[in-house]
This record gives structure tokens, C-alpha cells and sequence, in this order.
């Protein structure tokens, strides 16, 4: 295996995967940066409507869902840029994400439009990934017993 990783081809191709990396690291930035841009048109639209600077109860579902949109895309970043240094996933920063992705969809849900099934499905998903980033926490990393 050690060989596989130290002939020119393999070596060529990380580059090539880390160079993509950096590029996708970059058009992340730019969707943070239109997201935040979303976020402050959502609130100024919002506050103009009739009644003006008064925010109702959908309204403001809809701007917490705008925010965790960005949050999830600096997440995302942030999943980016550590596997730029380290040359792994790390699925603790992974797992964290998804939760973060989870709650925006369980805060932005209507429940006068979804069947109960799909109520049911997001609340397995939901506990089966807050077991997981739990059990992931509680494993001690090995680095720390070194």
C-alpha cells in the first residue's frame, strides 16, 4: 500500500483532490456570502411588508431558517477546510452538521402541511443521529491517549 501512495500518478492525483478542494473551499465562501445577503433581503422584505417592523410567527420561521442555511454552509466550510488539513473526515465536524441540517428542517416545518409519517421519519432520523454524535463523544480519541 505505502508503494501505492508514493508513485507519481497517486501523488499527481492528491494534488489534483486538493486543488478541487480549495476551489469548492472558495465557492463556499461565495454562497456564505450571497446566504448572508439572502438573510438581510429576507429581514428587510419582511419588514417592509404590511405591517411594517413587525415580524409574525411564519416570518420569523422563515428567517430562522435563512440563518441556519448559512450556519450549515459555514459548517460546511469548516468540514472543508479541516480536511485540507488533515487529509481526513472527520466525522465528529460531519455528524455535527447533519444535526445542524436536522434542526433547520425540524424549526422550518409545517406541521399543518406534512403528513404524519414524515413527522414520524424526522424524529427516528433525528434521535439516530443525536445517538450517533453522543456515541462519537463519548469514545476517547486516540490521540489523546498518546
Amino acid at each position: 500500500m505505502k508503494a501505492e501512495i508514493d508513485s507519481p500518478l497517486i501523488a499527481k492525483l492528491y494534488n489534483i483532490v486538493r486543488v478541487a478542494v480549495r476551489v469548492l473551499a472558495i465557492m463556499m465562501v461565495f454562497v456564505i456570502l450571497m446566504g448572508v445577503v439572502d438573510v438581510a433581503w429576507t429581514i428587510y422584505e419582511k419588514l417592509t411588508a404590511p405591517p411594517r417592523f413587525i415580524l409574525t410567527i411564519s416570518d420569523m420561521l422563515a428567517t430562522f431558517g435563512a440563518f441556519m442555511a448559512v450556519l450549515i454552509a459555514i459548517e460546511i466550510l469548516i468540514n472543508i477546510t479541516v480536511y485540507l488539513r488533515d487529509d481526513v473526515i472527520h466525522v465528529k465536524i460531519v455528524m455535527a452538521t447533519a444535526l445542524m441540517a436536522i434542526a433547520r428542517k425540524v424549526i422550518i416545518l409545517d406541521f399543518n402541511e406534512v403528513e404524519p409519517s414524515y413527522v414520524y421519519g424526522i424524529g427516528v432520523v433525528t434521535v439516530a443521529m443525536s445517538v450517533g454524535y453522543w456515541l462519537i463523544h463519548s469514545i476517547p480519541d486516540k490521540q489523546q491517549k498518546d
